[in-house]
C-alpha cells in the first residue's frame, strides 16, 4: 500500500516508517522539522519505496495514498508549551486537512492520540470509557485539549462523512531517537546522568508512570490500523512505576553514583498514569513485550551514541 506518515521524522514516526517499509509498503513521511529530524530516517534514504517531504499539516496537501497515520504534533510539554498556539493549530487544523484527505481519496486514517486527554486522572487506572479531567485553561491544555477536539473532529468525519478511521491513544513511550531535549522524564534522567549530573526529580517523586517501549507502541499502531475496530484504544504499559523508581534504574544503569535532586512539582502535573489495555489484549491481541530493564539498556546505549558524536569528549 502507499502509506502517508505525517510527522513521520519524528520519534515514533521514522520507527513507523521503518517497520511499514519493512512489511514492503511505500512510505510518504510528511514532517515540518519542528521536533523531528532528517537524522531519525536518513538511514531510510537509500530506500527505494521512501519519499521525505518538508510540509506542514497546517497547509493542505494533495496525494493520492491508502493509508494515513496522523502524528504529527509537539508532544512533549517543553515543546507544546513552547507555541501552545501551533500546537493547537496543528492538532485541529492538521487534523481536518488530513480528514479532508482521507475523505477525498477514501483512505483510512489512525490518529495518534494521547494519555492527555485523561488529564489528571480520577479513575485508575484509565479505561476507554473514562472522559478525563482536564484542565482547559491550564499550561498543558494547548495539548490536551486539542487532542480531544481532534479525537472529536475524526468521529464527526466518521459519522457524517463515513472516513474509515481509528484512534490510538499513547501513554508514555520510550526508546532510541528520543528528541535529548524534549523535557521528557525518560530522556531527562538519561542526558543527565550521562553528562555527570544530578538527576532532578519533581516532587517526591511519587507520581506514577507506566512506560513503552516505542518498538512495542508501533506493533500495537499498526495492529488497530489493520483490524477492524474504530477504537480508541488504549496502548501502553500497564506496569506503573514511580518517577523516583524510574530515576533510580537510570542511574544504576549508566552511573550508580550520581545524585537524585528533588525540585517543586510543576503546574497540573498529573499524579497518576497508567493504562488499562483490556481493550488492546483483547480487540488486538497485543500487550507489551519489551521490560523496562531491557528498553532502558537499548535506549541508553542509542543516547550514549548520539552524545559522543555531538559533544565529542
Amino acid at each position: 500500500m502507499r502509506v502517508l506518515v505525517t510527522g513521520g521524522a519524528g520519534f515514533i514516526g521514522s520507527h513507523l516508517c521503518e517497520r511499514l517499509l519493512a512489511q514492503g509498503h511505500e512510505v510518504l513521511c510528511l514532517d515540518n522539522f519542528f521536533t523531528g529530524s532528517r537524522s531519525n530516517v536518513i538511514h531510510l534514504f537509500s530506500e527505494p519505496y521512501f519519499e521525505l517531504v518538508r510540509h506542514d499539516v497546517i497547509e493542505p496537501i494533495l496525494l493520492e495514498v491508502d493509508r494515513i497515520y496522523h502524528l504529527a504534533c509537539p508532544a512533549s510539554p517543553v515543546h507544546y508549551q513552547f507555541n501552545p498556539v501551533k500546537t493547537i493549530k496543528t492538532s485541529v487544523i492538521g487534523t481536518i486537512n488530513m480528514l479532508g484527505l482521507a475523505k477525498r481519496v477514501k483512505a483510512r486514517i489512525l490518529l495518534a492520540s494521547t494519555s492527555e486527554v485523561y488529564g489528571d486522572p480520577l479513575v485508575h487506572p484509565q479505561t476507554e470509557d473514562y472522559w478525563g479531567n482536564v484542565n482547559p485553561i491550564g499550561i498543558r491544555s494547548c495539548y490536551d485539549e486539542s487532542k480531544r477536539l481532534a479525537e472529536t473532529l475524526m468521529f464527526d468525519y466518521h459519522r457524517q462523512n463515513d472516513v474509515d478511521i481509528r484512534i490510538i491513544r499513547i501513554f508514555n513511550t520510550y526508546g532510541p531517537r528520543m528528541n535529548e531535549n524534549d523535557g521528557r522524564v525518560v530522556s531527562n534522567f538519561i542526558v543527565q546522568t550521562l553528562r555527570g549530573q544530578a538527576l532532578t526529580v519533581y516532587g517526591e517523586g511519587q507520581q506514577t508512570r507506566s512506560f513503552c517501549y516505542v518498538d512495542d507502541l508501533v506493533d500495537g499502531m499498526m495492529r488497530l490500523m489493520e483490524g477492524p475496530h474504530v477504537g480508541p484504544i488504549n496502548v501502553g504499559n500497564p506496569n506503573e512505576f514511580t518517577i523516583l523508581q524510574l530515576a533510580e534504574a537510570v542511574r544504576d544503569l549508566v552511573n550508580p553514583d550520581a545524585e537524585i535532586v528533588f525540585k517543586p512539582l510543576p503546574s497540573d502535573d498529573p499524579r497518576q498514569r497508567q493504562p488499562d489495555i483490556t481493550r488492546a489484549r483483547t480487540l488486538l491481541g497485543w500487550e507489551p513485550r519489551v521490560q523496562l530493564q531491557e528498553g532502558l539498556k537499548r535506549t541508553i546505549a542509542d543516547f550514549k551514541q548520539r552524545l559522543l558524536t555531538h559533544h565529542p569528549e
